[in-house]
């Protein structure tokens, strides 16, 4: 099934939840809509599954509109956060539980519960209620429910929000998984980076109820649209600096930068991977803290003048020798975006 929405606005009260949003899903495709919490992503997720009604534009599913449609002749599965599991039936019960409400024949029912139990990896639990599951367990259970009755579309609202991070890092792999296995076009909203990154085909950045840049995981991260995006994306250093002949300068630090003119206002965005240091007795800087994070380490430091930064090294780096708190470095910017301030900002 292939997804437009089209100029879709929605207010709550005086507060705009979502902003003229538009744009396009081929069938097939896995896309996350990503951004801060209370960006509008949930919303545009429940317009589109007919659970909240859009003040202007329209959802078109397969070139029809649906926005006259009951979310069940929408013919959308929905996966939420926190499973809403029925307790008090089986695992094989709650996955059938949408076929029943179909009426299928209970051969082809057994079959398709059976067909999902195997590829979400449930084979066994059939019997088990949801109490006596863990919350990975759980959360599969709620997408064999929502696939059950064959959607043309799967949409899922912070599907790992609920469980730790070891588990949560285990089903966005089986997600990816699955999804290959079915290819039924399917949108995720979330707020994690790492999860959107590590899933989806494309990603969309929506904050404010706006739709700040779409592209592949890779477009987003490189080629971030506005400063917004830059910031967001990864982890960056955010520094003031005025150009100056094509040159910006952080303290005693300087780096080139293109098509800004002299005597610009700027804010320079950098990448904490696009930040090179090493010690240096007569050096620039002032390393504060080095921190290992198993096979990474972050090396934070302050420029002389008062901007500090934070930059990023695979743990065994020649540059990080002799690195250490209270020592003093040489610093070299790699890649850099200048973004002009604007008045009042």
């Amino acid at each position: 099934m292939g997804i437009r929405v089209d100029h879709l606005t929605k207010h709550f009260g005086s507060f705009v939840a979502v902003d003229d949003v538009t744009f396009d899903i081929p069938t097939g495709e896995l896309v996350a809509l990503l951004g801060p919490s209370g960006g509008g992503k949930s919303t545009i997720l429940r317009i589109i599954a007919g659970l909240e009604r859009a003040d202007d534009g329209s959802v078109i599913l397969d070139d029809q509109r649906v926005d006259h449609l009951h979310p069940r002749a929408r013919h959308v599965g929905f996966v939420f956060q926190h499973y809403a599991l029925f307790r008090h039936m089986t695992v094989f019960q709650n996955i059938a539980f949408g076929l029943q409400v179909q009426k299928m024949p209970k051969e082809r029912r057994e079959e398709r519960v059976r067909e999902l139990l195997r590829i979400t990896g449930l084979e066994g639990l059939d019997e088990r209620y949801p109490d006596q599951l863990s919350g990975g367990q759980r959360q599969r259970v709620a997408l064999a429910r929502s696939l059950a009755p064959e959607p043309r579309l799967l949409l899922l609202d912070e599907p790992f929000g609920a469980v730790d991070a070891k588990v949560r890092e285990e089903l966005r792999r089986w997600l990816r998984r699955m999804h290959e296995q079915i290819h039924v076009t399917s949108i995720f909203v979330t707020h994690d980076q790492e999860e959107a990154f590590a899933v989806a085909d494309r990603v969309m950045i929506i904050h404010r109820g706006r739709l700040e840049q779409e592209g592949s995981p890779l477009q987003v991260l490189d080629e971030p649209s506005n400063e917004f995006v830059a910031r967001f994306v990864g982890e960056v250093n955010v520094f003031d600096s005025v150009v100056r002949e094509g040159m910006a300068e952080i303290g005693p630090v300087r780096v080139a930068v293109k098509k800004v003119e002299s005597e610009t206002v700027v804010r320079l965005v950098v990448r904490c991977y696009d930040i090179r240091l090493w010690r240096a007795e007569r050096g620039v800087a002032t390393v504060t803290r080095v921190l290992s994070f198993g096979d990474r380490v972050k090396v934070e430091a302050t420029i002389d003048g008062g901007q500090s930064f934070v930059a990023n090294f695979p743990r065994r780096s020649n540059l990080l020798t002799g690195v250490e708190p209270g020592c003093r470095a040489d610093v070299e910017i790699t890649h850099v975006r200048a973004y002009p301030v604007a008045l009042g900002d």
